[in-house]
């Protein structure tokens, strides 16, 4: 009985595979069953780029759930020291037309750094830059900085001052129509205002005169020009004269208090020849 199933099912497998669909039905079945593990294999390598970049996004809004995510952006490194720059726009039709005042200088340098005003002469200690087609231009901070005092001087014009790290102040007088105020913060480049005219340095038409200082003491700004603030120091011989002038003040204030000592004294021995008057 066995033997008679076994031989009715090799004949229903024998008639399968004698009819001329069943191979091309295999293969079809195969090949649908490759293509479909290429495509779940394509589709798992696709996720794992999402997954990175959804990673690097977190990282980017601050997450901090993968420590180990090296492909987020790193923040950007700011040169904390500028350097220093002309107080004009580079496209300014303008030229220096008076120097600082060097006691190093020639005699011809020297000749173009002297302000005459009233019929005296005057060591400038800065530079003026004017226009040469006598129209205004705007004034831009030469460092970034605070603005520590803006004022309109009768000689000079409006004055702005500011003030920047390593004990360096810069100063801009000349100036009209005033854009800022004091107290505000300013970038390297920000206007200021606009150069004007004074009575000062009226030879100098439609200028603006500029200033570095370093501890109170003015330096040649041209010298120190796209130097960075670190690099603007007082020459040996300004920083004698500063030391020196601190010593000066220093022993007048001491003798000063000297006096003051000596009248409290004088009073108190005014108070006992007064009592011992009295008590006679």
């Amino acid at each position: 009985m066995k033997e008679d199933n076994r031989n009715v099912s090799k004949l229903k497998w024998k008639r399968i595979l004698e009819k001329k669909w069943f191979f091309p039905a295999v293969y079809l079945s195969v090949a649908a069953l490759m293509l479909a593990g290429v495509l779940w294999y394509q589709n798992l390598n696709n996720q794992i780029p999402e997954a990175t970049d959804q990673q690097t996004e977190e990282g980017l809004n601050g997450s901090t759930d993968n420590p180990l995510d090296f492909d987020q952006d790193s923040d950007p490194v700011v040169n904390p020291s500028e350097v220093v720059k002309m107080p004009i726009p580079s496209d300014a039709q303008t030229e220096i037309v008076t120097n600082f005042y060097d006691y190093d200088k020639t005699p011809e340098e020297q000749a173009q750094a002297l302000v005459l005003y009233n019929n005296k002469y005057y060591q400038s200690k800065g530079i003026d830059i004017a226009s040469t087609t006598e129209k205004t231009f705007p004034v831009v901070a030469s460092l970034s900085g605070t603005v520590t005092e803006v004022r309109e001087d009768p000689m000079l014009g409006f004055v702005v001052e500011m003030e920047h790290d390593n004990g360096v102040t810069t100063h801009y007088a000349s100036l009209k129509d005033i854009q800022i105020e004091s107290g505000k913060q300013l970038k390297q480049g920000e206007e200021l205002g606009l150069a004007g005219k004074n009575n000062f340095g009226q030879s100098s038409g439609t200028h603006v005169h500029f200033e570095i200082r370093k501890d109170g003491e003015a330096v040649d700004p041209e010298q120190f020009m796209n130097q960075s603030v670190a690099d603007i120091q007082l020459s040996d011989a300004d920083e004698a004269e500063v030391n020196s002038n601190e010593q000066v003040e220093e022993e007048s204030s001491i003798q000063t208090d000297e006096p003051s000592n000596q009248e409290q004294s004088e009073t108190t021995e005014d108070r006992q020849s007064s009592r011992a008057t009295t008590n006679t």
